[in-house]
């Protein structure tokens, strides 16, 4: 029994896995033509796109301080999607967890990192629930699409942030328009000297491992995936839609605001201008390509960082411009959704048109069966109306 389980096991993670593989493959193709055609040469290009960074200890340092972002990024958008939500808001809520962070990581001097650090990540994942709740409020009191309000959030967020760093949070030292640095004590310890991998690694995996257990271990994560697969079902078995998307919600963005406090932190030290840039989108990407599972999004989210920190090597050795890696993000997406989109869309319309005209067909020949008996009836009738008239 146990040795069946572990076979099916398998058999869905291979099933699960293999179209991101190939869609990873067809875009490294077009990629190459690509490239090509810009006047480049697509093998030296992903020889140095490829390895260039995990041949020393510094390259592998900026991949996994990537991944660390794009960890975050990435649960945000898929705790979302598995509650039948779209979250494309990742990026004001990094914005928004970030400058919570930033509040209490510039302030406080004199607290001990051991009070310091818990208090800016708490800030960074409850301001970042907190903002993700409210499009899900929006959704559920007024029908506005979540959507809409995710995306128009990214912009008043990146306002938001620019204001505050020109205006309240600027560092009065500086003539730029930031904040000013995040004090030492709440700063999380970098783990590899020489690089800017930091013990947000460890937070990344809590965050994976947290995701896996919630929605595949609780009640609450159960009630989510029945609600996001068909909401229908979901109200006939008495589940609140409502309430398991606001918590889905909240719960997104508390992950993206978690990781909007690190990424402000320890990466960028302070808030700058656009600091987000695309990481909002980028573990859009990342989430795809893993299929929102737990071990796919992490493989997915280090390959990205592989890509993102190995791109200006790339266009410094192989001079291929740095912006080809956003090309092949959206390829990837592409090639992902599209297929979504031919199996819920067209798949289901060629399926539903097939049983239409099986149906039709059965109705004609039930139809011509009807007839034919018809037929043999009113000629046995008419051949005993004769036999009976001559005798």
């Amino acid at each position: 029994m146990n040795e069946t389980k572990k076979n099916n096991a398998i058999f869905k993670t291979l099933k699960a896995a293999y179209y991101p593989l190939f869609a990873l493959l067809i875009a490294l193709i077009l990629m190459a033509f690509i490239i090509k055609l810009m006047g480049y040469d697509p093998l030296n290009a992903y020889q140095v796109l490829f390895t260039s960074s995990i041949k020393s200890a510094y390259g592998w340092g900026e991949t996994l301080a990537m991944a660390i972002a794009l960890i975050f990024s990435a649960l945000s958008f898929s705790i979302a999607d598995r509650s039948g939500l779209i979250n494309l808001g990742a990026s004001g809520q990094l914005y928004m967890g970030g400058i919570a962070g930033m509040l209490v990581a510039t302030n406080f001097e004199g607290l001990p990192s051991i009070i310091h650090i818990p208090l800016v990540l708490i800030a960074g994942g409850l301001t970042g629930a907190a903002f993700g709740a409210i499009a899900s409020l929006l959704k559920n009191q007024f029908g506005a699409s979540e959507v809409v309000t995710t995306m128009m959030f990214n912009y008043i967020a990146m306002h938001f942030c620019t204001y505050l760093i020109s205006g309240p949070m600027k560092n009065p030292a500086s003539d730029l328009a930031q904040s000013k640095s995040a004090l030492p004590s709440a700063v999380l310890p970098l783990l590899l000297k020489g690089t800017r991998l930091h013990a947000g690694i460890f937070i990344a995996i809590a965050a994976i491992l947290f995701y896996y257990i919630l929605m595949y271990h609780t009640t609450v994560g159960y009630q989510m995936r029945v609600v996001g697969m068909n909401p229908k079902v979901g109200e006939y078995a008495g589940l609140k839609i409502k309430t398991n998307q606001l918590l889905a919600m909240a719960i997104a963005g508390g992950m993206a605001g978690l990781g909007g406090a690190i990424q402000a932190t320890v990466i960028d030290v302070r808030l700058t201008i656009d600091w987000v840039g695309n990481l909002g989108f980028d573990g859009l990407a990342v989430a795809f390509l893993g299929g929102h599972s737990p071990i796919g999004i992490a493989i997915s989210s280090v390959f990205f960082g592989l890509l993102l920190s190995s791109a200006n090597k790339m266009e410094m050795l192989a001079k291929v411009p740095s912006s080809v890696v956003f090309l092949f993000q959206g390829i990837i997406i592409a090639l992902i959704i599209g297929r979504r989109i031919f199996q819920l869309g067209l798949i289901a319309k060629w399926k539903s048109n097939y049983q239409n005209k099986k149906s039709e067909a059965s109705d004609l020949l039930e139809m011509t069966r009807d007839a034919e008996k018809t037929k043999q009836d009113a000629l046995a009738l008419k051949q005993m109306t004769k036999k009976g008239s001559e005798e």
